[in-house]
């Protein structure tokens, strides 16, 4: 069957019956879309009667809550979906009921619309998929030439049990207001912030603030690195926020603080939070009876599982675990540089000083990179006969030369040390000299036959290396794990190490330049794990042959 960039589809079951049978009709639906699925419930709807069918209300319950809830944790395994439950047709307590007419514009318009309605011939070809299409084109703006199909998913025995047990309540009705407010990070918008949104926007009847974190916020996140932009997180948000709810106003602001506007604002009336944030929610409460303002009502939602969580992961649905599992992806394409053979191809690895960097680049080592250690090439620079030797000492002097000849590197960095002008001289001769030295080391790799060369440099980016590197892969950890190494490894104090970090390039910097990002942080077993995961993604970039079970692979590492 044909696959289609984006659906929707339209639920006609009991909503009783619907929790059970979510996940065949998901799976069904993910092999004929591959990237947003849009999902309208309208329980009870015939596509089989003499006249047309259209859109009616059901009433926001927390029986509705819960389905959605649930849909979108079923969804949780077909990664591929960006599901989006359209709350258009949900009534929350305000207002009076009224006749949905007007076509709503989506911002994936539909290809195809699909159904769990199923008809007696268990057919394709009848007058249930015209029905279908003129129902969702009635509704929704729809790709021109929109296509039907009616899932027939397979149901299993419990399915059928249930539902004969399907009862007509439509359980308690959610107690809505005005003004929502809910904050948070908003990272790569997944499905559990889908759920708290979804019960945000059927809580609100006129506004949903939105406080979307920022600055000093993230300085705490795991991988705060890998956070996308606020401007990003904004944009996906208020695209989700529209599609599902376009009636609703929205306000999008950033916070600095945990509080944000929620302790200022006097026309709010609840408060959205999850388990881990109930505190919160009393804490924000406590600030705005400080202020003089109203308490708000808490409205508290569950967390919502991940399965797929691994050992160094939360197990609910979290931002900082899809942050985890981007670590070793490539996240950048490579720029294309045709001066630079495609063979061997290089690897520009760097990182902060107590990154881990040099045990990273052991491990690729191992797995059958040639290693370039840029440290060790500085030194050999300096020897006599070396490209930079006579260079510096011609811009520093004699007296930088030891009895036996050998250039004196503490009585260089005594010269250059908190004197930025006098640094540059030096790398002006030392970094040139360092980078002819590295590429003639690929080509002796490239004439042992060796596909693969790391180049291990500190300086990569500041020295402008990356221009000699095919990808560039930077290893990152906290500054405060990164402080407690360079303490430990090297006995100085915490304020050296402090101004040591603080003279280099920042973790921001450098993975905004890199194509592959690494991290250290947890046990060398996690970090051995995610390093042979780097490079198998790396063999099968350049050799697409390439097969993860490959002998001499396991037996290097």
């Amino acid at each position: 069957m044909s696959v289609f960039r984006s659906g929707v589809l339209v639920l006609t079951s009991p909503l009783s019956a619907l929790s059970m049978r979510l996940a065949p009709i998901l799976a069904s639906a993910a092999k004929i879309v591959q990237d947003t699925l849009y999902v309208h419930l309208q329980p009870g709807l015939l596509l089989t009667g003499s006249s047309q069918p259209t859109s009616t209300y059901i009433p926001a319950t927390q029986e509705v809550c819960s389905l959605i809830s649930k849909l979108y944790s079923d969804a949780d395994v077909h990664g591929n979906l960006d599901v989006r439950v359209l709350l258009t047709n949900i009534k929350n307590q305000s207002g009076s009921q009224q006749t949905l007419s007007s076509v709503q514009n989506l911002s994936h318009p539909p290809e195809v619309v699909l159904t769990d309605f199923q008809t007696i011939d268990g057919g394709q070809y009848n007058p249930a998929k015209q029905q279908l299409e003129r129902y969702a084109t009635n509704s929704y703006s729809c790709h021109p030439h929109l296509t039907s199909v009616l899932l027939y998913p397979e149901y299993g025995i419990e399915e059928d049990i249930i539902n004969l047990k399907e009862t007509d309540s439509e359980g308690n009705p959610l107690q809505s207001h005005s003004d929502v407010v809910v904050g948070g990070t908003f990272d790569r918008l997944h499905n559990a912030h889908k759920i708290l949104l979804s019960v945000c926007c059927l809580l609100s009847e006129r506004r949903l603030l939105i406080g979307v974190a920022d600055k000093e916020l993230l300085d705490n996140k795991a991988l705060k690195e890998l956070i996308e932009p606020y401007e990003k997180r904004v944009e996906k948000l208020a695209q989700f926020l529209v599609d599902v709810k376009p009636s609703l106003g929205y306000d999008i602001v950033p916070i600095s603080d945990p509080f944000g506007p929620s302790i200022t604002d006097p026309e709010l009336k609840c408060i959205v939070v999850s388990e881990e944030t109930q505190k919160g929610g009393q804490s924000v409460n406590k600030r705005r009876l400080e202020n003089g303002l109203s308490e708000l009502r808490i409205h508290e939602i569950q967390l919502v599982t991940d399965p797929k969580h691994s050992e160094n992961e939360e197990e609910k649905i979290s931002s900082s675990s899809f942050r985890n599992r981007l670590l070793g992806t490539l996240l950048k394409t490579p720029a294309e540089n045709p001066s630079m053979p495609s063979r061997p191809y290089v690897i520009g690895l760097t990182g902060g000083s107590g990154s881990g960097k040099s045990s990273i680049a052991k491990i690729l080592e191992k797995l059958g990179a040639a290693l370039i250690d840029c440290d060790k090439l500085g030194h050999q620079s300096y020897k006599p006969g070396g490209p930079a030797y006579q260079k510096v000492i011609d811009e520093f002097g004699t007296d930088i030369v030891c009895e036996d000849g050998t250039i004196n590197r503490r009585a260089i960095a005594s010269k250059v040390f908190g004197n930025k002008d006098q640094l540059k001289r030096l790398t002006d001769i030392v970094w040139p000299a360092i980078a002819t030295l590295a590429k003639e080391a690929v080509k002796e790799a490239a004439a042992e036959g060796i596909s693969v060369c790391v180049m291990d440099a500190a300086v990569l980016l500041e020295a402008g290396w990356n221009e000699m590197v095919h990808e560039v892969w930077t290893v990152i950890v906290p500054e405060k794990e990164a402080i407690s190494r360079i303490m430990k490894r090297d006995g100085v104090s915490e304020e050296a190490a402090k101004n040591r970090l603080a003279s280099q390039m920042s973790n921001s910097e450098r993975v905004e330049a890199s194509n592959v990002v690494l991290s250290t942080l947890w046990e060398p077993e996690v970090t051995q794990k995610q390093i042979r995961k780097a490079w198998d993604l790396l063999q099968h970039r350049i050799n697409p042959d390439f097969s993860n079970d490959k002998p001499f692979l396991k037996s290097r590492f």
